[in-house]
């Protein structure tokens, strides 16, 4: 029945492009002649689909990644863990085993800071035992981060973000993965001083020709915000992943799977040279899925927690975004249709 409900998932992108058409507000810049932009379109736009906005009640630009059922991302643990704690009010946390976020219990924030720190750690140390772990097994707790990852907001800019990727000649997953973790509620700067809807830091903006200065913040400009975050995947995120498979002697691959748009997204986050380190620690002889699982335990001074939860964290919002978006039923329906449509004709 699963790999039924999978492969019925994957072949039915056609059909959903076809129900659904989609709609564009804005053209992408003219290259090298009408063909050539049409063609380029099209390679980047293999995986985005047209979703009516409840809001403006517009056909818009959305990235449905098929991959994500036909590889089983959706049954791993970390990724069901992750999904979670989007759900969780920040009032409730998680407690987990660190080496694979299997669940242990939900507990209340309020209830668990009242108790003592000698009480904290008989209860962990109890549920080691029962689990036949030894005392150096980590155990987690996660606060609920519903508050943070609002997509019903964050789903606003996807139309906008892809077309501002495809215009710049980048595949727009990219974008919509990056809208969806980086800054989901609203504009807000990090510890690091990263700002805006892509989360840049200051001297990545300039380098792509935004003004940053005490007057002015372009990264809070939705549109060149797209255009430097576009622009560094291109110029320097996908060029420098191909390196470091190249220094592991990983060759012919597709840059359109998963693993690889994973990879990149880690370079967007930790940079590449911390993740070739990372890499180094368990060298992987295959491009795969398998890399970015190992990648989620490998650990070095500058590749930890949050730069292996990163692509965990990508996953779980993506598959989030079809339940809520409900992209999933209305693919279904639109294959009731064509169906319908064919025993007519």
């Amino acid at each position: 029945m699963i790999f039924r409900a999978i492969v019925i998932l994957f072949i039915s992108l056609s059909f959903f492009n076809r129900a659904i058409p989609l709609f564009k507000e804005t053209k992408p810049k003219k290259m090298a002649g009408d063909s050539f932009v049409q063609k380029n379109e099209d390679v980047l736009c293999y995986n985005v689909v047209g979703m009516i906005n409840p809001i403006t009640n517009y056909n818009e630009n959305y990235i449905f990644d098929s991959t994500l059922y036909v590889l089983k991302v959706d049954t791993l643990p970390q990724i069901k863990f992750w999904r979670q704690i989007m759900q969780l009010h920040q009032d409730s946390s998680l407690l987990c085993f660190a080496n694979n976020r299997n669940i242990i219990t939900r507990i209340n924030n309020k209830d668990w800071n009242t108790k003592s720190d000698s009480l904290k750690r008989f209860y962990r140390d109890s549920v080691r035992i029962a689990a036949k772990l030894d005392s150096n097994s980590r155990i987690l707790l996660t606060s609920g981060k519903k508050f943070f990852y609002d997509f019903e907001k964050t789903y606003q800019n996807f139309h906008s973000g892809i077309n501002c990727f495809v215009e710049n000649g980048v595949d727009p997953w990219y974008a919509q993965a990056i809208l969806l973790i980086e800054s989901p509620n609203k504009l807000q700067k990090s510890t690091a001083g990263a700002y805006g809807s892509f989360q840049l830091m200051k001297d990545v903006a300039r380098m792509y020709g935004l003004k940053v200065n005490k007057q002015i913040d372009e990264r809070a400009n939705f549109e060149r915000s797209a255009y430097a975050a576009s622009s560094l995947i291109k110029t320097i995120c996908i060029p420098k992943t191909r390196k470091l498979l190249d220094s592991l002697g990983i060759k012919d691959y597709n840059e359109t799977e998963l693993w690889f748009k994973l990879l990149v997204m880690h370079s967007y986050h930790a940079g590449a040279g911390n993740v070739q380190h990372a890499l180094f620690t368990f060298m992987p002889k295959e491009g795969n899925m398998n890399l970015i699982y190992n990648l989620w335990h490998a650990q070095t001074s500058h590749f930890k927690s949050a730069s292996q939860n990163y692509s965990q964290l990508i996953l779980a919002a993506m598959l989030e975004m079809n339940d809520k978006s409900m992209v999933i039923s209305k693919i279904q329906e639109s294959i009731v249709k064509v169906k319908n449509s064919s025993s007519r004709g």
